[in-house]
């Protein structure tokens, strides 16, 4: 992380055979400048880099300026890696949402749970969602100058006294007037609504919608998630959960409006999250009406698309089978389990069902666990804890194998979100265990415990 009271950022790594160790860069150095300009984060710096001529102005330890100059191609790298990912400090959100899940979390887990971003260069990067209040006119000016896009907002309202009132931000509701900005400018928008119960739904949300729909074809979904609540409540605004009447009701304004839109523009627009049709207890869109997966990491599309995987896979796995050997021939003598969470695990069952049918020999014992640590209200699997797990399973029937969805576990590592490891688990059940990409061919691939139907099957 640089430090504020230097100029520059510091160099961590020179790529091997980059332009950057040619140039005798090296780890240690400080970037003051690129093309006499100062490089406020990682966008200036891409901005810059992308030309063809330039000019590099590095400091040394010993504090000797070097001025390099630079010809390459355009979109070439220089090969240099900084401290941090962004070259900058990471923004904390300055609202205090009502519907807040880390506000919601207990005491005493590791400290990286409780930051709460709100930084619109993370929306670039990594799709985040950002309320738009944490940016000022300088940063819109630059998103616009580099034409970054697209931007995840979260609105939750366009009626702007109760955004002001649903954020804690007096502030909130003028903050909306940036989208604006960013339509006039082109800048390729998705939105987000966090539905709360009675107090931005009904006709907030239709209303809502409907100035959405202005910014149409700039701004290019919406999704529409209900409001995430755990036991740890105490103190904070009162919220309920939405009822299976509730669910209904918000599906069939949405199912609305994407007819109106559809016949307009040719796009559904706005999405239900998949927990909407499992409250309300009706069938999954096909996939024609999630307009190629926008919003897969709000949880609108997932399961749909994860059915359709798994099928086609395993259309691919019996066309080997059935060149191999007839089914009755078939033999997998296999027993493994799997766990997932409750809102997934009908359709987790499902599979594990239709794969020990084409497989004589299989059975696949699935677990949907209860969310005991943040409370049975959370159903979504990328919230389960180690501990949940490890004390749901103890005594159960699982095989030789255990199969791990890879959303329970921090990104990159196998640690879960009460710091339970991998290693500690498979100790404590006395299991091998395998962890499961979130698509239905890698389903198929590890209940197989080989590649069949992967991305890199021939």
């Amino acid at each position: 992380m640089k430090r504020k009271e230097q100029k520059g950022h510091v160099i961590k790594e020179i790529l091997n055979g980059s332009i950057a160790m040619e140039l005798e860069i090296e780890p240690g150095d400080r970037l003051l400048s690129i093309n006499q300009k100062e490089i406020e984060d990682i966008f200036d710096y891409q901005y810059y880099v992308e030309n063809e001529y330039i000019e590099i102005l590095i400091e040394k330890p010993n504090k000797e300026q070097w001025l390099l100059e630079v010809d390459k191609e355009e979109d070439e790298d220089l090969g240099i890696v900084f401290d941090s990912g962004l070259m900058d400090d990471y923004r904390s959100c300055q609202n205090k949402c009502i519907f807040c899940f880390i506000d919601q979390m207990p005491k005493g887990m590791r400290k990286t749970l409780y930051f709460k971003d709100d930084d619109s260069r993370l929306s670039f990067l990594q799709g985040n969602y950002v309320t738009l209040t944490n940016m000022s006119d300088h940063d819109v000016d630059r998103i616009i100058q580099y034409h970054l896009s697209p931007i995840n907002i979260s609105f939750q309202t366009m009626n702007p006294d109760l955004r002001c009132k649903m954020l804690n931000n007096r502030f909130a509701g003028e903050a909306l007037k940036k989208a604006d900005r960013f339509y006039e400018a082109g800048i390729t928008m998705n939105g987000q609504i966090v539905l709360c119960k009675g107090v931005n739904d009904g006709n907030e949300l239709a209303y809502s919608i409907r100035r959405l729909m202005e910014y149409i074809p700039v701004l290019e979904s919406v999704s529409v998630v209900p409001v995430g609540l755990s036991k740890f409540r105490e103190g904070l605004y009162p919220l309920e959960p939405f009822t299976k009447e509730d669910a209904e009701n918000v599906l069939d304004m949405i199912h609305g409006f994407q007819k109106e839109i559809y016949a307009a523009h040719g796009i559904h627009f706005v999405h239900a999250s998949d927990e909407w049709y499992i409250t309300a207890k009706r069938q999954l869109p096909h996939r024609e009406t999630y307009d190629g997966y926008l919003q897969l990491e709000n949880g609108v599309g997932m399961l749909r698309l994860l059915m359709d995987e798994f099928e086609e896979g395993l259309r691919i796995l019996e066309t080997k089978l059935h060149q191999e050997k007839p089914k009755e021939d078939r033999e997998a003598s296999m027993e493994i389990s799997a766990v997932t969470g409750q809102i997934s695990y009908p359709y987790i069952l499902k599979m594990a069902e239709k794969m020990m049918d084409l497989l004589p020999g299989l059975i696949i014992h699935v677990y949907p666990i209860v969310n005991h640590f943040f409370g049975e209200q959370i159903t979504v699997t990328g919230l389960l804890t180690g501990q949940d797990i490890v004390s749901q399973l103890k005594g159960q029937k699982l095989g030789g194998r255990l199969l791990l969805p890879q959303n329970t576990l921090r990104s990159g590592e196998e640690v879960f979100l009460d710091d339970m490891t991998v290693t500690e688990m498979k100790n404590a059940l006395q299991v091998k265990i395998d962890i499961v990409k979130s698509s239905g061919y890698d389903f198929i691939d590890a209940v197989l415990g080989k590649t069949v139907c992967g991305k890199d099957m021939n």
